[in-house]
């Protein structure tokens, strides 16, 4: 090789490999922790298994009943997303609009913010922090034997956990913007709501219904998984076709449900291009 020629070794590839290996060290226990083991699904019982629960699947029901159910209890499954992604939407909203220090009044002009304003705040962040580190099922675990079976559980459980979530990264997105608008809206005695809407919305507005309806979505799935522990919809209805190794209706469950995935994620890239 000519002493001009290029070269070609990788300069940092003694860093990546380091990388690579302390990845491995570090995620080795933690597979051993979890006890994961894939390999079982190919063994000679459960390869077995899999298979005969899988060719249950074909033909999917179809019988007009049937389908009937279906839409009747997908509209339900919708309906739970939607409602309880409202109330999680309100939760969140005041959450925010306290949390954030671009919504501040008191911060203007200050070094430091005043101790109760600075209380005031920290309640806020910690609500949102107690209410999303509870998982949604654990809440309709609970709400189902408060309020009984059905959608009432499954709306009050995704509207408490997503709106913790939503409060979080609202909060984010906001402080991300530029301060400017907002803090000169604030200045001249304008309220938090008038700063949202003049100074950070028109900033933010695309990812935050970008991210509005990426929960939407994961409150559609949030809302099967949620019929599994009685809180109707598809899930519910699921439950009982797995229970009663019924592949078929199972199958057009899992249809359905994929296409209500597929459209949210339509309404997604449409509400961002008009927002773009």
């Amino acid at each position: 090789m000519s002493a001009n020629a290029p070269e070609l070794r990788d300069p940092a590839w003694s860093r990546r490999v380091g990388i690579a290996l302390a990845a491995v060290v570090i995620a080795w226990p933690l597979l051993v922790a979890s006890e994961f083991r894939p390999w079982v699904l190919v063994g000679s019982d459960s390869g077995h298994a899999a298979m005969r629960f899988v060719a249950s699947f074909f033909p999917p029901a179809a019988s007009t009943e049937f389908l009937r159910m279906l839409a009747r209890e997908t509209w339900i499954t919708v309906a739970i997303a939607t409602s309880g992604l409202t109330l999680a939407f309100v939760l969140a909203l005041p959450l925010t609009l306290v949390a954030t220090s671009t919504m501040s009044i008191s911060a203007l002009g200050r070094n430091r913010m005043p101790a109760a304003p600075f209380a005031v705040r920290q309640a806020a962040r910690w609500t949102s922090v107690l209410l999303r580190s509870i998982p949604e099922l654990v809440f309709a675990l609970l709400f189902v034997r408060v309020v009984g079976l059905g959608p009432t559980s499954g709306v009050l459980a995704i509207g408490l956990a997503y709106g913790g979530m939503l409060a979080k990264v609202f909060a984010e997105i906001i402080e991300s913007t530029d301060r400017s608008t907002s803090h000169l809206l604030l200045a001249n005695g304008a309220s938090r709501l008038q700063a949202f809407l003049y100074g950070v919305l028109p900033q933010a507005a695309s990812e935050l219904v970008s991210y509005l309806v990426y929960r939407w979505e994961c409150a559609i799935r949030a809302s099967v998984i949620m019929g599994f522990v009685g809180a109707g919809g598809l899930g519910q209805r699921m439950d009982e076709s797995m229970k009663m190794f019924n592949g078929g209706e199972t199958a057009t469950m899992l249809i359905v449900f994929v296409l209500l995935v597929f459209i949210a994620d339509l309404v997604s890239a449409f509400l961002r291009r008009r927002l773009a």
